[in-house]
């Protein structure tokens, strides 16, 4: 990539960064002037609205020196404010005004501090406007529901893929929070059954929506109500009950990821010292990826890595020697990625295995067998 290149890409995420800046700050004025909506409804009406009133019983019913329009919302401040730009009129329909304009102005006030207060101490109220702003800046990004270790732990990796994340839950500890906001990941508080929380997430712009939750038909009924607002959205549900993720991947085309299926593979594997990857079904096959350290007496011990591959049917795709050895080819400090096919794998050697997923076991329990 040429630094030309590479100016104009940081120059375009600058831009957008910016934009999405300039975005997020209208979304969140908005939401101030939402907030603070009584107290500014009653006193534009009352400067407009009673400056027209004012100006009509002036010019047609009094002797008083004619008023013009565009001078009233004026006259009106300065009736609210004990400083009137005119003469006092005699008219007691007129005179009303001049009592009432200075009530109307300590409602304003008081009730526009008494809304700021309210703002200033309740940050986290605060917090949360300025988070479903943000929220609302975001495009083809992915919805994750439920933020507990589980939760937290796929926005981790999302957020390192450089996807946009926007987080949904009820309810989460200051810690989780401020890990979110580290990660400049939106939390949206509230319960995702509600449809208005599924909205301030913006739903119907996410390309994914993963629900993670700890409780299986909290799940479902959030998979049901997410799938009921935007079909065409890709859905990850993490269940507990084999059973209902069945039926749920059968009636709603959502990718159930069972508990108990994702946790079998690490506990076997750790149980022999290796680790084996979950599942990848591809073309109706399943493939594993595992590592493990290479046994004193095992089948592969002095092989090639060539004839390893051909005679069991796999992929070696990594290869780390510890301590070194005769063979100059293998690396003694970092990993060797796809090593040469002469390279010969000796015991103590770290490998690397992709496969069918039945390979993967045996030749794994056929190394164990050789270290017994």
């Amino acid at each position: 990539m040429t630094s030309k290149r590479l100016v104009e890409i940081v120059s375009l995420k600058s831009q957008r960064r910016h934009a999405r800046v300039l975005r997020v700050g209208l979304h969140d004025t908005r939401a101030l002037i939402h907030e603070f909506r009584k107290p500014l409804l009653v006193f534009f009406l009352t400067i407009f609205i009673g400056g027209f009133v004012y100006l009509y019983l002036n010019n047609t019913y009094s002797d008083n020196e004619p008023l013009q329009l565009i001078d009233m919302p004026y006259y009106m401040l300065t009736f609210m404010v004990l400083e009137s730009a005119i003469k006092a009129p005699d008219e007691p329909y007129l005179i009303v005004f001049w009592y009432a304009m200075p009530l109307v102005a300590v409602y304003v006030l008081g009730r526009g501090a008494a809304d700021f207060l309210r703002l200033f101490i309740d940050r986290e109220q605060r917090r949360s406007a300025w988070e479903v702003a943000v929220a609302s800046t975001f495009r083809r990004h992915i919805i994750v529901v439920g933020i507990g270790h589980t939760g937290m732990r796929i926005v981790r990796e999302l957020t390192q893929m450089g996807f946009e994340v926007v987080a949904v839950d009820m309810d989460i500890d200051k810690e989780a929070h401020e890990r979110l906001h580290q990660r400049d990941v939106p939390l949206i508080a509230g319960d995702a059954r509600n449809e208005h929380v599924l909205e301030l997430a913006k739903l119907e712009h996410a390309v994914a929506a993963i629900v993670c939750t700890s409780d299986d038909y909290a799940n479902l009924e959030v998979t049901m109500r997410i799938r009921d607002m935007n079909p065409a959205i890709r859905i990850v549900a993490r269940m507990w009950d084999d059973r209902l993720a069945q039926q749920i991947e059968n009636f709603f085309n959502v990718e159930v990821l069972s508990a108990s299926d994702l946790a079998a593979p690490a506990f076997a594997g750790a149980a022999v010292g290796a680790e084996i990857t979950q599942n990848l079904h591809i073309a109706g096959m399943e493939y594993s990826m595992i590592r493990f350290i290479v046994g004193v007496r095992s089948f592969m011990d002095g092989a090639t890595v060539d004839c390893i591959q051909e005679s069991e049917g796999v992929d070696i795709v990594l290869l780390h020697r510890e301590n070194g050895g005769a063979d100059v080819a293998v690396s003694t400090r970092h990993p060797d990625v796809h090593p040469d096919g002469q390279v010969i794998v000796q015991a103590g050697d770290t490998i690397v295995l992709f496969a069918h997923h039945d390979r993967i076991t045996e030749i794994l329990g056929r190394n164990e067998k050789g270290r017994r």
